[in-house]
């Protein structure tokens, strides 16, 4: 057997794309919960004026800004998740 040839008995790699974007997102949804860690972390690098440090407010609407775009990410998430998938079969019900 020659080194390009495929192994008899293993199909080859090849996913639909259905359920490749389902596997991505479901990975993104695994991801989140640490890029939100990472991401409220930001503003203790943040250091404009070492006497006076960083204004607080300023740490405040950027971490509603984060939290505001975690929510709209996981909604979205959520959402795509939500629609069955196009193998599943649980479109009709049987209504």
């Amino acid at each position: 057997m020659s080194e390009g040839s495929p192994r008899r008995g293993t199909p080859p790699v090849f996913l639909e794309r259905q359920s490749y974007r389902r596997r991505r997102v479901m990975d993104a949804a695994r991801v989140l919960p640490f890029l939100g860690a990472l991401l409220w972390l930001v503003p203790l690098l943040w250091q404009e004026d070492p006497e006076q440090g960083v204004r607080s407010s300023a740490v405040i609407v950027y971490l509603f800004g984060v939290w505001l775009l975690l929510v709209l990410l996981a909604g979205f998430i959520a959402s795509v998740l939500g629609r069955p998938a196009p193998g599943d079969g649980l479109g009709s019900g049987g209504e």
